[in-house]
């Protein structure tokens, strides 16, 4: 997949066709809204078949007019304010179950990672996190969901285990002020990318800490700053992100961890499920 995908549709400018010259300007002077309607209406904007649209998304190298698509979205994700998506939605969404849409679009993200997450780097990831001296988890505004979902499940795990809360930078600096080497960052973040996160980051990695990422795709910077990474979309749906894709994938990564920590982790909820019974935290069933 080319890496800027306008810098690949000037280049080639010359060797277009006349309807693929249309579909070319109108991608290079309204890039925002292109990646966000369909081959169909595409084609239409510009006065050209879906035909014409789908050959040209082929002259570009990819595999597809969505291929073509995902390359333009992931080139703007994180340049758009939340008032540009919801105009770029507000097309999407005319005329469509909303309901119908939105949990697609989840369930084509799901099918996306389960195809093309790199189980070789999930392996390496999930070792990282068994073998680190303390576990930092950071993931600021509405990462911060899937921050605090793995850490309430790694903190059952192991008893090393942080939640940095979002704050002022200073704040997070001082939370991680003793991180060091073989201690492990998890860096949750997804577009628009988080000034606080990066400069975070960068602190861990000063002082000698391993950084995975939780983001997006290989062109995040923070995907560029890790030493190991899980990558899951996070398409946006007007002003929200979307994460469905990052969640399952961390329920991945901790069913890999507990599997891997065998009769420790068994031990662990053996003793969890004494305390939670003596003390009554999940009541009586109607069986007992």
């Amino acid at each position: 997949m080319p890496h800027n995908i306008l810098h690949t549709i000037e280049q080639n400018m010359t060797s277009f066709s006349k309807g693929q010259k249309k579909i070319a300007r109108y991608i290079l002077e309204n890039y925002d809204k292109a990646a966000f309607v369909t081959a169909s209406k595409l084609g239409r904007l510009v006065e050209v078949s879906e035909s014409t649209v789908v050959r040209f998304a082929s002259e570009l190298g990819y595999d597809g007019y969505p291929s073509m698509q995902r390359a333009l979205q992931e080139m703007i994700r994180s340049k758009l304010t939340s008032t540009q998506r919801i105009e770029a939605a507000g097309d999407k969404l005319v005329g469509q179950d909303i309901v119908q849409s939105v949990i697609q679009s989840d369930v084509e993200k799901l099918e996306m990672v389960a195809q093309e997450a790199s189980r070789e780097e999930f392996d390496q990831v999930t070792d990282m996190l068994i073998g680190a001296k303390h576990t930092y988890i950071l993931g600021a505004r509405s990462s911060g969901f899937v921050a605090g979902y793995l850490h309430f499940y790694m903190h059952l795990l192991s008893q090393n285990v942080t939640l940095v809360e979002n704050g002022a930078a200073g704040v997070l600096f001082e939370q991680l002020f003793r991180i060091g080497p073989g201690d492990v960052l998890v860096a949750i973040c997804f577009p628009r990318y988080s000034s606080i996160t990066m400069q975070t980051v960068q602190f861990a990695k000063d002082r000698g800490a391993t950084v995975i990422a939780i983001t997006d795709n290989k062109h995040s910077p923070l995907y560029q700053m890790a030493d190991g990474a899980l990558l899951a979309p996070s398409e946006m749906i007007s002003f929200v992100d979307s994460m469905v894709a990052p969640l399952s994938l961390v329920n991945a990564l901790l069913v890999a961890i507990g599997h891997k920590m065998g009769n420790n982790a068994t031990r662990t909820f053996e003793v969890l499920e004494d305390i939670w019974n003596e003390y009554g935290v999940f009541g009586k069933t109607n069986e007992e």
